[in-house]
């Protein structure tokens, strides 16, 4: 026998709001059904014509029970009232008596048509005929009715729009009113880490889970299922891990194993294996996008990464339970496999660096390396250490070339060092001994470096002065020789004073600066030269009432504020220029103010040379700054970025220089000053020299009456702790960092070119070869007659060779002729130069550096790079098709190698 139909509250409400207005007054209603709802709901109010309708649900199986409650309601209720009986039972029509009949509403038993009901409560004219079949489908969707009633759909009804409605209101998946959100893997597994879906999906009943899940199966694909018998399982929480480590077991060498151990986690929601591989590459397919949108950064990518390594966090604690841990650490997801890789690298930094650099690109190639970003930039750093140490010592040196030689690779290796003593931030003590190990190297080499500087600082100090430099540039000509031709036709430079600023912190410095707001600058070198940062040597002692002093001043003098002000105002009047120096408190603005008004009026005066003094580092090492942190980033200087920002606005090329440097404090906390006699400073002293240290006599030394002992080892200090120290002559310390820059986008001062962003960091950095970047030449002086070796190493780029592809795209008949449409295009020469650069480079560099292409193969600077760049573009870019592009909002030019060869090249001879 056919089971009777079962009517529960919804149904009988919907019965009632068709039947009762053309009922003509008639209160009992007989349903042929079972009653389906509560007790609690048996008595309940519908609307009808406007008005509230009293409802009260009995059963009863026999015509006397029937007529019995009838008279009961009757009696309670009044002849006159209105409230309605509604009697559920399975008494056939022939069984009832005509009076009886004649009571109730159309004479008869009444039949609960789940379709026609469904049909109403979603304002449908029509419904899908598959529905008719499937009374699980309409029996939730009478039962799971929303609040405010379910969406109207229209003419008709359809399966997927009654099963995605039924989804959203059962489950909390999806949308009942918007049936166009796509129900695929993402969304399934991003509702099995919600709270409450998993959860309401397992308390469904069994046919109607059922339902869902072939549904679901047809249209998010074979891992529902899987995913579905999780959460009915109460594990929906484990839905994305499990299938995280599913992938991780799959791949690995001991599958077999794995598989044995994932159907333990996994129990009976796991139906065979075959459902596995589907599974995996679903979960996989979802948090690789997640990774993807949480290496782009911003508030939705920090939320990306949040929950990308909860879910992985938690698949490798799965695999703890399981035992899978060991089997599964050359996986490229999980958060264990990027710290077995980790470790490994950490293994390999005691030897030579072909073993770390191939460790380097197995941490590179794990999924989560951007998303451990500090974690990989120290290992790169430590790689990068290891190339260093893997070099040879340079020869022996003059000052000058030393002092230069740090600026450009030294003080990397400073400012590494520094990086990596901050420790990692996985904690993991094998890593953290191998960095500890690294250093000690590094600092060894490093102190062998600083005695044979100290040496040859020795016999320098000796005679050079500003009438004999001996091939280094002083810090008194530092406005000379960068300030004042910064300054010519007009230009109105800003100079920065970085108190204390070593070279790490200017590269650190440099590195930060936005290249969309910013071009480096350097002096034009000499043809087939290197172009590169200034570097000058600091006033002896390296403290600041003499270095600062006689940098502002032009001259080797001493003294406070007052003789700076008086020096710098008397150095630019000698120029027929009017100065103002600001210091510490005068150019700091009022509450509301950034910058002091007096500040913003010198840098909009077109005859001021303006200059500023920030005392933030210096001030930080002698506070004790927390160990010396190595990092100095734009934000972390008082006022720089407000400075940098006001100088771009008035059009001022800034001029970014030191006094001094500094070594930080890196011994044990338990250490204290080394004993001497005649302390004047941290790192100075007069007497004798011991071991670390060094006497210095001569023209620059301006304090002990031209005679000192100063400290070169980075370890020995004479005075109580700070964070770091200053007035010793070691390298970091002597070396006065001198960096230029203008508005991007504007002229180049005349005999100064573009520093490409590419070619600041030496090439042990950069990972490029092992090999010491060429020195530029020194810095020209009049006053210097000693003569100038001519230039031994080779330019920034090669010189184009004959039929490379950027000279046979200027030779092309289709360049030659858009090159008639285009007014002071450049010459063929600098095109092709530029464009076999950027091709060599992979198809992406700066503007600097294509400028500074076709500059070394034509000698002839191209002072506005990013309007040569314009200027490729207008003359690659043919009837729209991007050849050549600024991206990444104008930082990066991207050449399109195979759209140049077939706008220009294709059927000509290679």
């Amino acid at each position: 026998m056919a089971a009777r139909p079962a009517a529960g509250r919804r149904a009988v409400e919907v019965l009632l709001e068709t039947e009762l207005p053309g009922a003509e007054g008639r209160r009992l209603v007989l349903v042929d059904a079972v009653w389906a709802g509560s007790d609690e709901e048996r008595e309940f109010t519908v609307q009808v014509d406007g008005g509230t309708r009293r409802v009260r649900v009995t059963d009863q199986d026999s015509p006397l029970g029937i007529a019995d409650a009838w008279r009961r309601h009757l009696a309670d209720t009044g002849e006159d009232g209105d409230g309605v009986l509604v009697v559920t039972g399975s008494v056939p029509a022939d069984q009832l008596g005509w009076d009886l009949r004649g009571h109730a509403v159309r004479r008869r038993p009444l039949a609960v048509e789940r379709a026609d009901i469904v049909k109403q409560l979603f304002g449908a004219g029509d419904l899908d005929t598959r529905m008719v079949r499937e009374t699980w489908l309409l029996d939730a969707l009478l039962e799971a009715e929303p609040p405010g009633g379910w969406p109207r759909t229209g003419s008709v009804l359809t399966r997927d729009r009654a099963v995605r409605a039924l989804l959203a209101a059962r489950v909390g998946l999806g949308d009942a009113a918007d049936d166009s959100l796509d129900l695929d893997a993402d969304t399934l597994f991003d509702w099995s880490r919600t709270p409450a879906g998993p959860r309401r999906f397992a308390e469904l009943p069994q046919q109607e889970r059922a339902g869902l899940t072939t549904w679901l199966d047809q249209v998010a694909g074979p891992a529902a299922p899987t995913l579905l018998a999780l959460a009915a399982d109460g594990r929906g929480a484990d839905a994305l891990p499990l299938g995280a480590l599913a992938s991780a077991a799959l791949a690995c060498p001991a599958a077999a194993d794995a598989g044995f151990a994932l159907g333990t986690l996994f129990g009976e929601s796991l139906r065979s294996f075959d459902a596995l591989t589907p599974y995996a590459a679903a979960a996989t397919g979802v948090l690789t996008r997640w990774i993807a949108q949480a290496e782009a950064g911003g508030p939705s990518g920090a939320d990306a990464r949040a929950r990308v390594l909860a879910v992985l966090e938690q698949a490798d604690r799965l695999a703890e339970t399981a035992r899978l841990t060991g089997l599964l650490t050359g996986d490229r997801l999980l958060p264990s496999g990027y710290r077995a890789r980790l470790r490994t690298l950490a293994t390999t930094l005691d030897a030579r660096p072909a073993a770390a650099e191939a460790a380097l690109r197995d941490l590179a190639d794990h999924q989560l390396t951007r998303l451990h970003a500090e974690s990989t930039e120290r290992a790169r750093t430590a790689v990068r250490l290891l190339r260093w140490l893997d070099t040879p010592l340079p020869p022996l040196e003059s000052a000058g070339q030393s002092v230069r030689r740090h600026m450009e690779s030294t003080g990397w290796v400073d400012l590494a060092t520094g990086i990596l003593a901050e420790g990692d931030t996985s904690r993991d003590g094998t890593v953290g001994e191998a960095y500890h190990r690294l250093i000690g190297r590094v600092r060894d080499r490093r102190r062998q470096l600083d005695e044979r500087f100290a040496q040859s600082l020795a016999t320098w100090v000796e005679s050079a002065s500003q009438q004999a430099p001996n091939g280094a540039l002083l810090i008194e000509d530092v406005l000379t020789e960068a300030a004042a031709p910064l300054a010519r036709e007009g230009g109105r430079p800003l100079i920065l004073v970085l108190d204390g600023m070593s070279a790490d912190v200017a590269a650190e410095l440099a590195a930060g600066l936005d290249r969309r707001d910013w071009t480096e600058i350097v002096p034009t070198a000499p043809t087939g030269r290197r172009p590169g940062r200034l570097a000058a040597v600091a006033m002896l002692p390296t403290v600041t009432r003499i270095s600062r002093a006689s940098l502002l001043a032009g001259t080797a003098t001493e003294g406070g504020q007052d003789v700076e002000r008086a020096g710098f105002t008397a150095f630019w009047k000698k120029r027929r220029r009017a100065a103002r120096l600001f210091h510490k408190g005068s150019y700091e603005g009022a509450a509301g103010h950034r910058l002091a008004p007096e500040l913003l009026g010198a840098l909009q005066d077109d005859d001021t040379v303006v200059g500023v003094v920030v005392n933030t580092i210096d001030d930080a090492l002698a506070d004790g700054r927390e160990n010396g942190r190595a990092r100095w980033g734009t934000a972390d200087i008082a006022r720089l970025a407000d400075l940098l920002d006001a100088a771009r606005g008035a059009g001022r090329p800034v001029l970014l220089v030191s006094d001094h440097g500094h070594v930080l404090d890196r011994s044990p906390r338990e250490a204290g000053p080394t004993p001497a006699d005649g302390v004047e400073g941290a790192r100075w002293r007069t007497g004798p020299a011991q071991p670390g240290e060094v006497e210095l006599a001569g023209p620059r030394v301006r304090a002990g009456n031209g005679r000192i002992t100063a400290a070169w080892r980075d370890d020995l200090r004479y005075t109580s702790r700070q964070a770091g120290y200053h007035g010793g002559a070691s390298l970091a310390e002597v070396t006065v960092p001198v960096l230029a820059f203008v508005p991007s986008g504007s002229e180049l001062p005349s005999g100064w070119t573009a520093l490409p962003a590419e070619n600041t960091a030496p090439a042990w950095w950069r990972g490029g070869g092992t090999a010491e970047p060429p020195q530029p030449a020194p810095v020209p002086r009049g006053r210097d007659t000693r003569k100038q070796q001519p230039p031994q190493s080779e330019g920034l780029f090669p010189q184009p060779g004959h039929g490379t592809l950027g000279e046979r795209t200027v030779r092309s008949k289709p360049y030659e002729t858009q090159r008639e449409f285009v007014r002071n295009a450049p010459g063929n020469t600098a095109v092709a130069a530029a464009l076999d650069a950027l091709l060599e480079a992979g198809g992406k560099l700066s503007p600097a550096a294509v400028a500074a292409a076709a500059q070394s193969a034509t000698g002839r600077s191209e002072r506005n790079p990013q309007r040569f760049v314009t200027m490729l573009e207008r003359l690659l870019n043919i009837d729209g098709y991007p050849v050549l592009q600024l991206v990444e909002s104008g930082r990066t030019v991207h050449l399109d190698r195979e759209l140049l060869r077939q706008q220009f090249t294709e059927g000509t001879q290679a």
